[in-house]
């Protein structure tokens, strides 16, 4: 997630996940990095409890839990996030669950535990430098996590270790503190995305991944509202998180395995590629401050659904079939 100036959570994110993030590759397309979220009943019941007595039955840890997006709103939400060594190394086998509250006496929300899931791809899919060290594999998530009003939550995190609970304090999330990003349910905004015709065939123009994706055939304002469309805004090149390069590739796979009757676009962030002039006009026209995101977009021109920040192989191909599934039933 590259972060913009106004935004301290995400700045801490990006710090955070910008470090440390290792696995291995797989011909399997990163199916073995993919791990079922643990069962709640692993982990303390907050059942008439406040969200600080829950905290209190795990012994204070060492490790950092670091949130992986910013934009929440009332209602079902995705939460990604990440764990972390005090010298930022990933911790990537970790079981962990969440919990929220809206005040320090209202009732408790959790436990609520988190999968992991992969960004590792198939060889042929995986570009130049997503295997460098500090290039993220994989990212843990809990979906739904289900807030009722706007505001500021109060968040922690336990962790079951081999000696008990070790409980971490996690950034609150702000539910409607980011109201400008597109929203599903409304209309993508109609803008123009340049395309490989525009640059006369050089890519390096539109695209910092190498090799370039495959994503640039068709100027999104010519498919919006005519096509099915995933737009995903995303700079390989210049992401402060590391997590861009491999959702570039993740979706590369995914279009090539499940893409059929879907145009897929990749959008990068700054204009001429350059990040100090600035975030191109697309990403303010879809009221985006971070990346990556994407956007699933039907027919109809309506954002069916969105993913902020890592986005692997499991969740993008989940996002493609309910796309199709809802054009196919009229939605």
């Amino acid at each position: 997630m590259r972060c913009r100036p106004g935004l301290p959570l995400a700045l801490l994110v990006a710090l955070l996940l910008g470090i440390g993030l290792t696995a291995c590759s797989s011909d399997s397309g990163g199916d073995e990095a993919a791990r079922a979220a643990p069962a709640a009943a692993d982990f303390p019941s907050a059942e008439g409890k406040t969200i600080e007595q829950v905290f209190n039955e795990g012994d204070p840890t060492e490790l950092v839990v670091a949130p992986a997006a910013s934009v929440f709103e009332v209602g079902r939400n995705r939460y990604p996030f990440g764990v972390f060594e005090v010298d930022k190394t990933q911790v990537d086998d970790a079981e962990v669950a969440l919990y929220f509250a809206k005040s320090p006496q209202s009732p408790v929300e959790g436990p609520l535990p988190a999968r992991v899931e992969s960004l590792q791809t198939k060889p042929a899919f995986t570009s130049k430098g997503s295997e460098a060290p500090g290039e993220a594999r994989s990212y843990y998530v809990v979906d739904p996590v289900n807030f009722d009003r706007t505001g500021p939550w109060l968040a922690i995190a336990m962790i079951k270790g081999a000696d008990g609970y070790e409980s971490s304090r996690v950034p609150s999330p702000t539910v409607g503190q980011f109201p400008g990003v597109a929203a599903v349910g409304g209309k993508a905004p109609r803008t123009s995305t340049p395309t490989a015709a525009d640059v006369g065939g050089d890519l390096s123009k539109i695209d910092t991944r190498q090799p370039p994706s495959s994503m640039h055939d068709v100027d999104f304002k010519d498919v919006v509202g005519k096509k099915r469309v995933v737009l995903l805004f995303a700079t390989p090149a210049f992401c402060v998180s590391r997590v861009c390069g491999p959702a570039v590739d993740v979706t590369e796979q995914v279009k090539a395995e499940s893409g059929d009757g879907v145009e897929f676009i990749h959008m990068e962030v700054y204009n001429d590629n350059d990040p100090s002039k600035g975030l191109r006009p697309q990403l303010r026209a879809f009221g985006l401050q971070t990346e990556p995101w994407v956007f699933f977009i039907g027919s109809d021109g309506r954002i069916k659904d969105r993913i902020e920040g890592a986005v692997g192989l499991r969740e993008l191909t989940e996002g493609v079939e309910r796309l199709k599934a809802s054009e196919a039933k009229g939605k």
